[in-house]
């Protein structure tokens, strides 16, 4: 199979899963339409404010599951880098817009994470995945959490593929994080305008 019709396979991929919408499916199973309720999205942030965190983590997982498999099946299926980030990205245009759900969907953050773990490994993510649980708890508002982690992710990722182990990955993984943190602050545009007011909520922690 040539290069470039492997690429498109895995690009109608990775956008129809992350078109899945499991926090809007989370919702109808426990009978709560995610829509209605909170930031009317089908992030898993809103999960939590609906059903609390135990269904909140099981949609998060799924969606992070979302970018880590096209994101790993692009790094190991394709020999060019950069159409392997686009691949990466589409997860989280497939959360953001999903066309299984009329292209109202989540902010992106699971799907960019686990698209990082696909390119970086899990092991990578794992290090860094600590700052965002103590940035929540001091935040308390998951909204901000995600902006500042994908940030601090996208200059650790940019620091080891450069000089803490150069050569760990390739610079264009850190590109990656860097698009993938724009689109993030544009998918949350809505929250960001909330943060400023001093509107926006404080993320439920309840279990």
């Amino acid at each position: 199979m040539s290069e470039t019709l492997k690429f498109i396979l895995l690009t109608i991929f990775a956008y129809l899963l992350g078109s899945i919408p499991f926090g809007y499916i989370i919702g109808k199973i426990n009978k709560v339409d995610v829509l209605q309720i909170g930031s009317h999205s089908a992030s898993s942030t809103n999960v939590s404010r609906a059903l609390g965190w135990r269904w909140a983590t099981v949609s998060a997982l799924l969606d992070f599951s979302k970018g880590l498999l096209p994101a790993y099946l692009a790094r190991v299926t394709l020999s060019n880098e950069w159409l392997v980030i686009l691949v990466a990205l589409l997860p989280m245009v497939g959360q953001v817009f999903p066309i299984f759900l009329h292209f109202r969907g989540g902010k992106g953050a699971s799907a960019y994470y686990g698209a990082i773990s696909g390119l970086i490994g899990l092991h990578y993510f794992i290090l860094f995945f600590p700052a965002l649980p103590i940035i929540l708890l001091i935040t308390r508002r998951m909204s901000l959490s995600n902006i500042i982690f994908s940030w601090l992710l996208t200059i650790a990722v940019f620091l080891f593929s450069t000089i803490i182990k150069p050569n760990a990955f390739p610079i264009s993984y850190a590109v990656f994080a860097l698009i993938g943190a724009l689109f993030m602050l544009v998918a949350m545009r809505e929250n960001i305008d909330r943060l400023i007011k001093n509107k926006e909520p404080e993320t439920p922690l309840k279990w």
